[in-house]
């Protein structure tokens, strides 16, 4: 089965058609999260040092993430040029583009893994795990980190399919993992009496790299048998493949402005104490897995503002930011709703720590009513990366970082307010940040909807 390309050049704006990508892809959207989550609920109920366990599993996810959201913005800029050359009907010159952007991105996968292994205390030491927890980190990053290049080859492919309209395989493809890793998870972490000895924090880190790769196999068949995209390297480059760049190192330089405040989070964290890190795992792992549930209309706006855009349709443009915005506060609602209901239930999922679970109750309020704020955030960031304005998502993660969330983490450590500072710190950011994309979509839009 190969994509009707005829097809999908239709564009109506509606409920279904925006829940078709919106759906498929928040499933998928939730792999890596939940990956992480369920690292940490299985990881913090380890029997021997739980609590030194969670904290190392927190310390190397975070920078597990930083380095796959800085290196797999090529996600986004693949989809974008796809989508926009459907949207304009030239899709077959761009044939050549994916394999030559997939091979980038591998090569660039590659030096980051053989210029950090090799400094991996180092690196930890700044975020201040010692001790124990550092043991830990490092030999749950020298398993982990082989899973790197294959997770930003599957985002690549994701990218793919997103620009060609489809968010179907790409929930397979993260369905199939997430099952995969939650059945290694309890495998190779607890054992099984007579047949595999518990390996604990270690074996958390091989059930997600075999998830990575179970994942990575996947994708490769999906996107061989399911699309003309072919993988074969041909040459002379692409003239896209510049602006692919561009548009990449723009996010990447967004992504580090990113990075840096949600490293710098773990770094405070870690400071308070192991409680205080075992909580914040914990808070920052449900705030991920939020975010990448809401992200779901982001990507159906990525995925169709593109396409909108490549045919210069605005008044439909227009529409789509309006419902998109709209069902992601759905969504949002319901999360909160849960969030409340659930609210101590949630906590006893990840640890059974009092210390850690004082400490996470007395944050986790900020979450819940943060989520309308990240939902207006995450949702038009998607559909600005689906229209290619990766310049100034870049500009605006720099001032939102810079002059929000830093000054203020600073300002109420200083006031020694603990977690309760960086969660407020996070709440700061998240306002500037779809403050400024609102503003933003209205000036350059609301103009070109009146001429058409």
């Amino acid at each position: 089965m190969h994509f009707n390309y005829k097809e999908i050049l239709k564009t109506i704006i509606n409920f279904r058609s925006i829940n078709n990508l919106a759906i498929p892809a928040t499933i998928a959207g939730i792999a890596e999260p939940l990956l992480s989550i369920t690292d940490t609920a299985i990881v913090g109920n380890i029997p021997v040092d739980g609590l030194e366990s969670l904290a190392a599993a927190g310390i190397v996810g975070s920078f597990l993430s930083m380095l796959i959201w800085i290196l797999g913005q090529t996600r986004s800029a693949i989809s974008a040029i796809l989508s926009q050359y459907l949207g304009a009907g030239k899709l077959n010159e761009v044939k050549a583009l994916p394999a030559q952007a997939i091979f980038l991105n591998l090569i660039l996968s590659g030096l980051i893994l053989v210029s950090t292994i090799f400094v991996i205390e180092e690196i930890f030491m700044l975020l201040n795990a010692s001790g124990k927890i550092l043991d830990y980190c490092i030999k749950y990053y020298t398993i982990r980190v082989w899973g790197f290049p294959l997770t930003l080859f599957v985002f690549a492919i994701m990218g793919i399919f997103r620009g060609l309209q489809n968010t179907v395989w790409p929930m397979v493809i993260a369905i199939v993992g997430a099952i995969a890793n939650v059945i290694l998870d309890f495998i190779l972490v607890y054992g099984i009496e007579g047949f595999v000895s518990p390996m604990y924090l270690e074996g958390a880190a091989w059930a997600s790299l075999i998830a990575q790769a179970i994942m990575a196999i996947l994708a490769f068949i999906l996107l061989i048998t399911k699309t003309d995209v072919s993988l074969k390297l041909k040459l002379p480059i692409h003239p896209e493949l510049k602006r692919l760049v561009v548009m990449s190192l723009n996010l990447f330089v967004r992504a580090l402005a990113l990075n840096t405040a949600l490293i710098l989070a773990v770094r405070e964290a870690a400071a308070l104490g192991d409680q205080y890190i075992g909580a914040h795992t914990i808070a920052i792992n449900l705030w991920l897995f939020a975010a990448f549930f809401i992200d779901g209309y982001g990507a159906a706006g990525n995925i169709l503002g593109g396409k909108l855009l490549g045919a210069k349709d605005y008044r439909n443009l227009w529409l789509l930011a309006k419902k998109i915005v709209l069902y992601g506060l759905i969504v949002s609602a319901i999360l909160m709703l849960l969030g409340l209901l659930f609210y101590h239930p949630i906590g006893t999922l990840f640890s059974k720590e009092p210390p850690v679970l004082n400490a996470f109750y007395a944050v986790f309020f900020i979450i819940i009513l943060g989520l309308p704020l990240n939902t207006v955030a995450f949702v038009l960031d998607g559909l600005f990366k689906g229209m290619g304005e990766m310049k100034y998502l870049r500009n605006l993660l720099l001032s939102a970082t810079f002059l929000g969330f830093i000054p203020v983490l600073f300002i109420t450590k200083s006031a020694n307010w603990g977690l309760y500072g960086i969660w407020i710190a996070f709440s700061v950011w998240m306002l500037i940040r779809g403050g400024a994309l609102v503003w933003k979509f209205n000036r350059k839009f609301r103009p070109l909807l009146q001429k058409h």
